[in-house]
C-alpha cells in the first residue's frame, strides 16, 4: 500500500537564510532558511499555515540554537504552531508526553547533526512506530536535513571519509528510521565529494538506489515512490542493477574496490524519478526571451 504521507529528504546547508551563522555562534555551512524548501514543507502539509510543526533536534549538539533557528524561520512563512522535541534518550522516545505530540503533528523535521545518535535513539521505540504509522495512514510531512534525511531510509550510511571511500570496509551502514526502503541517502554530497562512499553502498547491495542530495536542495517523495528534485542544487543517483562486476568480495579490508557499468543520474530542480519504474524524467523549463 502506498503511503499518505509526504517525505522531504535536505542534504543540508540551508540557504537564504535571514540570519548568519556567526550571528548566533553556529558552525559553518549551517543556515536554515532554505530557499523554497521549508516553503515547500509548508505548502505540502495537510493544513499549510496552520499545521502543527514539530521538530526534533536529536542529531544536533547544539538542539537549542537549532530549535531556535527553525522557530525563526518558519515564523518568516507565517507558520507559529512550532514545537521543538529534543529527545535525547530512548526513555524519552518512548514516554507518553511526546509520543502524544507527535500523534498530534502535521509535520515532522528531523535536523542535521549525527545520524547514528537518530537511528541508535529512536530504532524501535514507541515514537518511531508512531511516524512509520501516521506516514502510512495519514497526510503527515515528515522531513529531514542532512543527518536527518541520511537517517530516513531503511538502510544509512553512518560513516567512512571521502578520500578512502572506495577502499573495502571504509564505508559503515546501519539500519535508518525506515520511511522509504530501497535506496541510501548520503547528504552534502557534491560539495564534500561523496561520491566514492555512494559507489561502494551501492556495489555492497546493487538492489538499491543511492541518493546523493546536494546542499540546499532535496527530495520531495510523494506516493513512496515519485521523488521530485528541490532547491539550488544537484542530486546524483546511483543505480547498480546493471552492475557487471565487483572485486569487493575479493579483496581483502583496505583494499581499493572496482565496480564495472554503474548507472549514475543528474537530476535538478523540477526533475522526477519514478522508482517503481527506475525512469527519470528531466525537467525542461521554457527559456524566457528578453526581448
Amino acid at each position: 500500500m502506498a503511503p499518505r504521507g509526504k517525505l522531504i529528504i535536505i542534504g543540508g546547508a540551508i540557504n537564504t537564510g535571514s540570519f548568519t551563522e556567526t550571528q548566533f555562534g553556529l558552525p559553518q555551512n549551517m543556515n536554515f532558511f532554505e530557499r523554497g524548501i521549508l516553503k515547500k514543507i509548508t505548502v505540502e502539509s495537510v493544513k499549510d499555515t496552520k499545521s502543527r510543526f514539530e521538530i526534533i533536534t536529536t542529531a544536533s549538539l547544539i538542539p537549542e540554537k537549532v530549535g531556535e533557528e527553525y522557530i525563526k524561520a518558519f515564523a518568516q512563512l507565517d507558520v507559529h504552531d512550532v514545537g521543538v522535541l529534543n529527545i535525547s534518550n530512548r526513555e524519552q522516545a518512548n514516554a507518553v508526553e511526546n509520543c502524544e505530540r507527535v500523534k498530534a503533528a502535521d509535520v515532522v523535521i528531523f535536523t542535521g547533526g549525527d545520524q547514528l545518535r537518530l537511528s541508535s535513539i529512536f530504532g524501535g521505540t514507541a515514537f518511531n512506530q508512531i511516524l512509520l504509522d501516521k506516514y502510512t495512514n495519514e497526510e503527515i510531512v515528515i522531513a529531514g536535513t542532512s543527518a536527518g534525511a541520511a537517517a530516513s531510509s531503511k538502510n544509512m550510511i553512518y560513516q567512512g571519509s571521502s578520500k578512502d571511500a572506495l577502499l573495502k570496509g571504509e564505508v559503515k551502514i546501519t539500519g535508518g528510521l525506515g520511511f522509504i526502503d530501497g535506496v541510501i541517502v548520503d547528504t552534502h554530497f557534491v560539495q564534500r565529494g561523496r561520491i566514492g562512499r555512494l559507489l561502494y553502498a551501492v556495489a555492497s547491495n546493487p538492489g538499491i538506489l543511492g541518493i546523493g542530495l546536494g546542499e540546499d536542495t532535496g527530495l520531495y517523495i510523494s506516493g513512496g515512490n515519485v521523488m521530485e528534485a528541490i532547491g539550488s542544487g544537484m542530486v546524483i543517483l546511483v543505480d547498480g542493477r546493471h552492475m557487471a562486476d565487483t572485486n569487493l568480495t575479493d579483496v581483502e579490508m583496505g583494499q581499493p574496490v572496482s565496480i564495472k557499468n554503474m548507472v549514475v543520474h543528474v537530476m535538478c530542480d523540477g526533475d522526477t524519478y519514478n522508482l517503481t519504474k527506475h525512469q527519470l524524467t528531466i525537467h525542461h523549463p521554457k527559456v524566457v526571451s528578453l526581448d
